[in-house]
């Protein structure tokens, strides 16, 4: 198995060395961890038995008319090019919603390249090509004055599950993501740490997809509950704010890094907002609340 892992991260490097030679200016192709390319050369001269990180970099995509860049953030598992690679692609010349159908059309056209190639040069290429029709669209939809009678605002809440949460610069990071974003939910600090984040659709997938980065890896989006209006979004949300939970913790931890808080007091939150059925499908077992 780590044959196979090693042939696929050699064929990722010699594809990140011709983007390189495509790109070569300085902040056209910026690595997420600085340390990438060192940890896989460990790798790949067997000075490191473990696997490194997935590679994850950024392409800066120049369109020359109008004058746009469109940046394409890359994350390749360990078994691409044999999967599918993970393509996000966003512009200041896009608005959210002419960004979220170039996302849908560029994994529609990846997920059409045949299986076992590299895809990400022919990406580049394709967003390269095709960036220009959603930025105009972009611009003619800003200008036009629609109908809000034809148009349903689509509403989603993400029930996102990781190991724990502690470090005050990442807690800052969440808050400050879904003040920019206009989330409503919570952050429930400790051990397991849960984020549970609603509004509009495309502001939940981008809080998804930013607050990943560079490299969270305990983290998983457990449970998706959607619905539409025609109406303000805000008669579908559960939450007011953005809330910082902070229950206690069981037994006399104090504030180290390895308490467990009480999920009894947990699951009485979600009860007062109609949400007891998710903590079985978090931490699969029926909940049961805190003796007073």
């Amino acid at each position: 198995m780590s044959g196979v892992i090693k042939e696929n991260i050699q064929l990722q490097m010699a594809e990140l060395e011709m983007l390189f030679s495509m790109f070569p200016n300085k902040g056209e192709i910026t690595l997420h961890d600085e340390n990438t390319l060192n940890n896989v050369q460990k790798y790949l001269n067997n000075t490191s038995q473990n696997p490194p990180q997935m590679i994850e970099y950024s392409v800066s995509v120049t369109i020359d008319e109008p004058k746009v860049k469109v940046n394409l953030q890359v994350i390749l598992p360990h078994d691409y090019p044999h999967v599918t690679p993970q393509l996000f692609a966003r512009s200041d010349a896009l608005n959210r919603q002419q960004q979220l159908q170039l996302n849908q059309d560029l994994t529609s056209y990846v997920a059409s390249l045949e299986s076992g190639e590299l895809c990400i040069c022919t990406a580049v290429q394709w967003v390269r090509d095709n960036s220009i029709s959603y930025v105009q669209n972009s611009k003619l939809y800003s200008e036009s004055v629609p109908d809000a009678k034809t148009f349903k605002t689509l509403f989603r809440r993400m029930w996102i599950y990781s190991h724990h949460i502690y470090r005050q610069e990442l807690r800052k990071k969440i808050f400050d993501c879904a003040k920019k974003l206009n989330l409503t939910g919570f952050c429930l600090t400790g051990k397991p740490g849960i984020i549970c984040v609603e509004g509009i659709k495309e502001n939940c997938e981008e809080f998804w997809h930013d607050i990943r980065y560079p490299n969270w890896k305990h983290i998983s989006c457990k449970h998706v509950e959607s619905g539409e209006t025609q109406a303000n979004v805000d008669d579908l949300r559960l939450f007011q704010t953005f809330e910082d939970l902070q229950f206690q913790a069981h037994g006399d931890y104090g504030l180290r890094n390895d308490y467990h808080m009480d999920l009894g007091q947990f699951l009485e939150f979600l009860k007062a907002h109609q949400s007891e059925h998710v903590f079985q499908i978090l931490f699969g077992v029926e909940g049961k609340c805190s003796e007073n």
